[in-house]
């Protein structure tokens, strides 16, 4: 599914404009994005947390040159649903084969 699908879906359920409910997504998406890059978390209950992972310092390999490099610890963003989202999924989807 794609913004585009999901604009569509909510303007067609609450019966608003095409156009309103994809600034309304827009700057959720936004607010999310400006809210981790500030270094703080989103909690949606009944939905899941957007969250900041740090990710430790580690020694990778460069295959090509046969090197070793050390790549930094960092930040990055991750989303960790709810509970409840979970077993909704978990209950309400088939197994791909």
């Amino acid at each position: 599914m794609t913004k585009a699908d999901i604009v569509a879906k909510i303007s067609e359920k609450l019966g608003l404009e095409k156009g309103d409910v994809q600034s309304t997504v827009e700057a959720l998406m936004e607010e999310v994005k400006s809210s981790l890059e500030s270094g703080n978390n989103v909690y949606l209950r009944g939905f899941g947390s957007f969250i900041i992972k740090t990710r430790a310092e580690k020694t990778g390999r460069n295959i090509s040159k046969n090197t070793t490099i050390k790549i930094p610890a960092h930040n990055i963003p991750a989303f960790k649903p709810a509970k409840v989202f979970v077993e909704a999924v978990k209950t309400k989807t088939e197994i791909a084969v």
